[in-house]
């Protein structure tokens, strides 16, 4: 029997790698001699670096860069092969870096992820992919464009400053000095975030309030982005607001189509192709995958959904292993996954549920053997 396990991480609790392993072992239970592939998977979010680096067999590289608050912070990047790095900009820009006293999207940069694609570039590639999940800031970049050279200068030709905040007097944009190394390289986003730059369904809106946004903070972030993206058009030309995925990341998808040309594509299959998932999954008679909550909104670019569509192809078997199922679980059925296994087995703490996550996972991966090896 070949089965292939492909799984997105628990967050908080526990990584691709070990959420495969886990379930490794019960399925083992069932059938020992089992040929096994187990992929790591990611979303353009948390592990995407990690993920991309096991599979390809790249390399880390660490830097000191600027944290969302101004402080410096180690952060890394990846090179999986020597004309391709990956960065996540969470690295240098993520909700991770600062505690919830200290979320302020009126305050915070990207200029860290700026410097992270400069230290890329240094690197000779000629493509980097860019994962958009997890992002503490809402500048639409600006701190990302300012790290490579752009300058953006208030009513007094004085350089602005830090943060959405500082959006509001912006006055004239030169990118004259920005890195020229840019220009040669492909830039490639990797994020399901299909919004806008402003509007209700726009970065402000949607995603500011994880970020520390009241509800009137919002109205003011989407307004400051307004002018930034007026402003973005007035001097860059082309319509930059209504592209889909400019909201990614409090807008730094706006910045990098701005400044660096930047595609957006699904973080999803883009990671899938390079892990070169259907060469595994053809050769399958199951397929197991999963993510630490799944809800209705796994559908809308998931990396489980993804893996599914994949198998389904092929005509395989689906079962999802999950930490926790959430509202409209049945949504996913009609998405291809066929089965979905909740780890959790009795009544329990949240922390208990944690820390119990490795034998919680391998008893769900020992039902979803057995549940295949039902009689049809």
């Amino acid at each position: 029997m070949n089965i292939v396990i492909a799984t997105d991480s628990f967050k908080g609790s526990a990584s691709t790698f070990e959420v495969n392993r886990f379930i490794e072992k019960g399925v083992r239970r069932v059938k020992p001699n089992a040929q096994i592939t187990k992929l790591p998977l990611a979303d353009g979010g948390e592990g995407t670096v990690e993920a991309l680096i096991h599979i390809q067999d790249g390399q880390y590289i660490e830097n000191e860069v600027t944290d969302p608050l101004g402080r410096k912070v180690k952060a890394k990047f990846g090179l999986i092969d020597e004309d391709t790095a990956v960065i996540e900009m969470a690295e240098a820009s993520g909700l991770p870096l600062i505690t919830a006293e200290e979320k302020d999207p009126f305050q915070t940069t990207t200029y860290g992820t700026g410097e992270l694609i400069k230290a890329a570039l240094d690197y000779n590639v000629k493509e980097i992919l860019i994962g958009l999940g997890g992002s503490a800031t809402n500048d639409g970049g600006v701190g990302m464009a300012q790290a490579l050279g752009a300058s953006f200068k208030d009513s007094k030709n004085e350089e602005i400053g830090f943060g959405a905040g500082e959006l509001g007097r912006i006055r004239s944009i030169d990118i004259s000095r920005m890195d020229n190394r840019l220009n040669q390289t492909k830039v490639t986003v990797l994020s399901d975030v299909t919004n806008p730059l402003c509007g209700e369904n726009g970065a402000s809106y949607v995603y500011g309030p994880q970020k520390g946004a009241s509800r009137e903070d919002v109205k003011r972030l989407d307004q400051l982005l307004k002018h930034y993206g007026e402003k973005l058009q007035e001097h860059l030309q082309g319509d930059i607001m209504e592209k889909r995925g400019a909201g990614a990341a409090g807008g730094l998808g706006a910045g990098l189509i701005a400044f660096g040309g930047a595609d957006i594509h699904s973080g999803v299959e883009k990671i899938l192709d390079i892990i070169q998932l259907e060469e595994y999954v053809k050769h399958a008679d199951l397929v197991i995958t999963g993510e630490g909550r799944m809800d209705f909104q796994s559908v809308q670019g998931k990396a489980p959904v993804g893996v599914a569509k994949v198998a389904k192809r092929f005509g395989l078997a689906v079962i999802a292993i999950v930490a926790s199922e959430g509202e409209r679980i049945s949504e996913v059925y009609d998405h291809g996954i066929d089965l979905v296994i909740d780890i959790i087995n009795q009544p329990m703490r949240l922390e208990e549920a944690m820390k119990r996550v490795s034998k919680l996972t391998e008893n769900a991966g020992e039902k979803a053997m057995r549940a295949f090896c039902l009689p049809h």
